[in-house]
């Protein structure tokens, strides 16, 4: 269960990695990436096309229980997370293509993301509150403009912003190490496999559709890496802030799950298939591609 004061932490949380999101941005990135749009379709398409059909199939295939599905299709169907742009800088990606990704997908997700979840969830009979999820996802786009005013107005203070942004998504986990496993353990202890499965699923399998869908459409393995690394890497702070905002008492604690799971085995996944990918960073693939793509 999370408490009143961990609510407040949390939100706060969320308040600065947003806007640490809008802090990397300027006005000319949206200019430069409508003048190149190709990459930015593929990742919305890949981000809110695959990754609810993954959490979908998911909540449909395995034995779980309403509220676990729940929270596999909230997860699923979050935008890209800012960790991914750490993650993409480490893998050798296109960084200024992942930011673009990111912030894409959270200002699209204000309307992508009741629309899927419904359609989602009227497919599995679930019960989805979308109102306080509609009103959440508006609020989140607030701290983003302020921190795209301060990177205008002072290019030193948004970077430090952006950078406190980036090292809070990561810090998010440690949190949750911290506050919330050790309260909740015998529940996890109690979690059946199918749950753990679902949670380290949604990464794995957003990751390798993410990057074969990118590569079939002949993007440079560069890009490649970063679509695949933002399709696979969803926003949990999000998605735990949307559960305790919408559930109340042990139904919050339930739906959570998926998403605190994803969280804590995303770092390790997405560690893994970074080595991979520097591994795979050969020389041919140093050249530059034109644009974004």
């Amino acid at each position: 269960m999370v408490g009143p004061l961990e609510q407040a932490i949390l939100a706060l949380m969320i308040f600065v990695i947003m806007l640490g999101m809008g802090a990397s941005l300027t006005p000319r990135d949206f200019y430069l990436a409508l003048r190149r749009p190709y990459g930015l379709m593929i990742g919305v398409v890949s981000q809110y096309g695959f990754m609810p059909f993954i959490g979908f199939l998911l909540a449909t295939l395995l034995t779980v229980p309403e509220t676990i599905a729940i929270g596999i299709l909230i997860m699923a169907c979050m935008p890209g997370g800012t960790t991914s742009n750490i993650f993409t800088y480490f893998s050798k990606g296109n960084l200024a293509l992942s930011v673009l990704m990111t912030v894409t997908s959270t200002v699209a997700g204000v309307v992508l993301i009741p629309i899927i979840l419904v359609v989602y969830a009227n497919a599995l009979d679930l019960d989805i509150p979308r109102e306080n999820i509609i009103v959440t996802l508006i609020l989140l786009l607030v701290p983003v403009g302020i921190g795209m005013i301060l990177r205008k107005f002072s290019a030193n203070v948004g970077a430090v912003t952006e950078f406190m942004g980036s090292a809070l998504a990561l810090f998010f986990i440690v949190f949750l190490v911290i506050s919330w496993i050790p309260r909740n353990w015998s529940f996890l202890l109690e979690t059946t496999s199918a749950t753990y499965f679902a949670a380290v699923g949604l990464g794995v399998f957003g990751i390798s559709i993410g990057y074969a869908f990118a590569r079939a459409l002949k993007l440079h393995p560069r890009n490649a890496r970063t679509v695949a690394l933002e399709t696979g890497i969803q926003n949990g702070p999000l998605a735990v802030a949307i559960i305790v905002f919408t559930f109340n008492g042990t139904e919050a604690q339930a739906v959570m799950a998926v998403p605190v799971l994803y969280s804590l085995f995303i770092v390790i996944v997405s560690t893994l298939v970074t080595l991979v990918f520097r591994r795979a960073n050969t020389a041919a693939e140093q050249k530059l591609p034109d644009g974004l793509l």
